[in-house]
């Protein structure tokens, strides 16, 4: 049986990191309207000669649902890892299969167990960790958005990699299941980040979120899916037997059945 303290490398299953990613797939069709990438907010060419660190807003119990999506969609031929308390993931054994590591937060012992994993994962030019920057949930309205001290320290353990700022919210617009929208502001430099002291590197990591976070949040006011490149189509409309019967009232109309509930908000890009 995988074992909690075992390396996240050598436990990761490709084969089962495929049918995962597959199920949650669906599950997302089933449960969001769609998943989208703001235009602006695509990833930048990547480097396959350094590693990667994704540090996200927390605004949902979905992001790990989203980390999964969007890393797989956005950086093909990357292998991803993701650090998640360790007793939430006591009750979710199998994501150790997936690249989920256990940390003990609010811990000198969970911190340092955190660094020491984090850089056997980022000695990889391959591998990329996601996590999420605050270490707990936020709204996306909060400001500023705090650093979590794992994330701060972690360029000193790794200068070579790459620090990507992801924003990611999870708007209603014009439909029953809500958006996922997400944005990737420009990286920052590991080695750079290293060369600050830990104040100012906080801030630069803080900053640099907020910036996307404040973008994604216009485009998702706007409620305009041409903003966006769509990754996952999800349903529309009510569904149940509310949309069956007026699919069943165009049919005798001759007229196309469009299952949305306001055609003019939030439509098809």
């Amino acid at each position: 049986m995988a074992s909690e303290g075992a390396s996240p490398v050598a436990l990761f299953s490709p084969a089962r990191f495929a049918f995962y990613r597959f199920m949650f797939a669906g599950f997302a069709r089933r449960h969001l309207r769609a998943v989208r990438v703001a235009a602006w907010g695509l990833p930048p060419a990547d480097d396959p000669t350094r590693p990667l660190v994704v540090y996200a807003n927390h605004p949902s119990w979905w992001d790990g649902v989203a980390f999964m999506l969007y890393s797989t969609e956005l950086f093909p031929g990357r292998r991803m890892f993701i650090p998640m308390e360790a007793a939430a993931l006591s009750r979710y054994r199998f994501m150790l299969r997936l690249g989920v590591f256990g940390v003990e937060q609010q811990s000198a012992r969970g911190a340092v167990a955190f660094l020491r994993t984090a850089k056997e994962v980022l000695a990889a030019p391959s591998h990329m960790l996601w996590m999420n920057a605050p270490g707990r949930f936020m709204d996306v309205r909060e400001r500023p958005v705090p650093m979590a001290p794992g994330l701060v320290r972690l360029a000193e353990y790794a200068p070579t990699a790459r620090f990507l700022p992801m924003a990611i919210e999870y708007p209603f617009w014009a439909e029953r299941a809500p958006e996922m929208l997400a944005g990737f502001g420009p990286p920052l430099d590991g080695a750079e980040l290293a060369a600050l002291d830990r104040e100012a590197r906080a801030e630069a990591l803080s900053r640099a979120l907020e910036a996307a976070m404040d973008r994604l949040a216009a485009d998702a006011m706007a409620r305009d899916p041409a903003r966006f490149r769509d990754l996952l189509r999800g349903r529309e409309g009510m569904g149940g037997i509310y949309d069956r019967w007026r699919q069943a009232q165009a049919v005798l109309r001759g007229r196309p059945f469009d299952p949305r509930h306001d055609p003019s908000v939030g439509g098809n890009a």
